[in-house]
């Protein structure tokens, strides 16, 4: 059951925009944040969500797909419903990486099993988006989690000799995402 949620758990980048998420859903997905595991149990991550007013804004703050450099996103009517930045309050701790992929891989695992699906978000315009949204100077935006019911097929495929990681999609959209094989990663000792 973990393990199907986990492979379902894929980066989309294109979706049905129309479909609407609530306020409420992504406070439920917030809620699995904060209950995850935290460092020295110090709690630093705040949360701001977005359904509609700041989207644009989000949505431009964005770098979308290193690896498809002739694709600047998703175009209106395939972008995010929703969002959720993840801040660090730096009064509470200097620091928050661990914390902040612990918590944005509960959020992605929960959208899943609601039937949505999303992409965390290290490329991003921060100084920008922090301007946008008017947040306080104790706060910094760690990561982004777009949401959204995905709209692309996402294919796990086995890493190719050459041994290139680089995703790509074929001329149906469906992207592809090379993954190294168990034999690959386990180091036997």
């Amino acid at each position: 059951m973990v393990k199907d949620l986990v492979s379902r758990n894929r980066s989309y980048r294109r979706f049905y925009e129309d479909v609407a998420i609530t306020k409420e859903t992504l406070l439920e997905l917030i809620e699995l944040a904060r209950l995850s595991s935290s460092a020295a149990n110090k709690q630093p991550l705040k949360y701001f969500v977005s359904v509609g007013e700041k989207n644009d804004a989000i949505f431009d703050s964005l770098g979308w797909a290193g690896h498809l450099a002739d694709w600047h996103g998703p175009e209106k009517g395939e972008r995010p419903a929703g969002y959720i930045v993840v801040l660090l309050d730096r009064n509470i701790s200097a620091g928050a990486d661990i914390d902040a992929g612990i918590a944005c891989q509960s959020i992605l695992l929960g959208a899943v099993e609601k039937g949505l699906g999303g992409c965390m978000f290290g490329n991003v315009s921060r100084a920008k988006l922090k301007d946008e949204l008017d947040l306080p100077t104790n706060l910094d935006i760690l990561l982004v989690v777009a949401l959204g019911k995905p709209k692309e097929a996402i294919v796990i495929t086995p890493l190719g000799e050459s041994g290139d990681t680089k995703y790509w999609r074929d001329e149906n959209n469906v992207h592809y995402v090379p993954k190294r094989s168990l034999d690959e990663i386990h180091c036997i000792l």
